[in-house]
């Protein structure tokens, strides 16, 4: 795996919300990082990754840390071991995402949004077609709902200031190809226009995990972030905000899923506490 800095030291994170027990895919993804990390003489980060209140589970992180420390993936920074980038627990970085949003709203790379989700689903069912079921908020609606784009800036920032309920969106450009090269899969394209205007910060004040990410990563050092295919979706977003920041990318690498071994079965199965299904 190619440093994506020649000479720069690796720096790699593992980076799981503390929404549910460690899981079979989690740990692998902890091991690979970990592993590139030895290899190198490079630095494994612990990062919780805990604004997602709604779903918050108390017991979470402690299982997380303890099921590290069973697997003997000691990390170098993170919760209880400190580091020069503390705090590691985004719900305590709260600053660094607030004045990153302020930038791209300056710069006209987001904007606010006040459509309620019963404008939004209308705005889904009046859309959806059978070739598309579940239209996005994006380049091809924006201009039909209820934002800082087709109020006004100045109306905007009225309804900001009377306290209306608003959440910041990323502007996906409407005509252009996003790539990058993936240290697993090489060339990725994505079709902006087909991409949705993510979400960067909630109505509760807390980011997405698409800035707080990207915000981290870039604040950390990051050199490579390796994760589940799961999120090879949402990489062309955070090429996009890379580059309105005018920050450097880290090299990318997503992992294939892990596939449970019933698939194929028809015998019962029963979960484990690492979160996948055996016969």
């Amino acid at each position: 795996m190619a440093d994506p800095t020649p000479g720069a030291p690796v720096r790699v994170r593992f980076a799981p919300s503390p929404t549910g027990l460690l899981h079979i895919g989690g740990l692998r993804t902890a091991l690979y990082n970990y592993l590139l990390a030895r290899q190198s003489g490079g630095t494994f980060i612990l990062r919780v990754e805990d604004t997602d209140q709604a779903r918050f589970v108390e017991e979470a992180e402690q299982d997380i840390v303890d099921s590290l420390r069973w697997a003997g993936l000691g990390y170098d920074e993170g919760p209880g071991v400190g580091g020069p980038h503390a705090p590691y627990h985004q719900s305590q970085r709260g600053d660094l995402y607030r004045e990153a949003a302020d930038a791209l709203l300056a710069a006209g790379h987001a904007y606010y949004a006040f459509d309620t989700p019963e404008e939004i689903e209308a705005m889904r069912e009046r859309l959806k077609t059978p070739q598309n079921p579940t239209p996005t908020y994006g380049a091809g609606t924006r201009g039909d709902m209820t934002n800082s784009l087709t109020l006004g800036d100045d109306e905007a920032r009225r309804r900001v200031a009377a306290g209306d309920a608003y959440v910041v969106r990323l502007r996906v450009p409407e005509d252009e190809t996003v790539h990058f090269t993936d240290l697993i899969r090489g060339d990725v394209a994505f079709e902006a226009g087909l991409l949705d205007d993510q979400v960067l910060m909630k109505s509760d004040g807390l980011p997405t995990y698409h800035l707080a990410n990207v915000v981290d990563d870039h604040a950390m050092g990051i050199t490579h972030v390796i994760r589940g295919e799961e999120w090879l979706s949402s990489a062309p977003k955070h090429i996009l905000l890379y580059r309105f920041f005018g920050w450097t990318p880290p090299a990318f690498a997503h992992l294939p899923l892990i596939l449970s071994p019933t698939a194929a079965s028809s015998r019962s199965a029963t979960p484990t506490r690492w979160g996948f299904r055996c016969p």
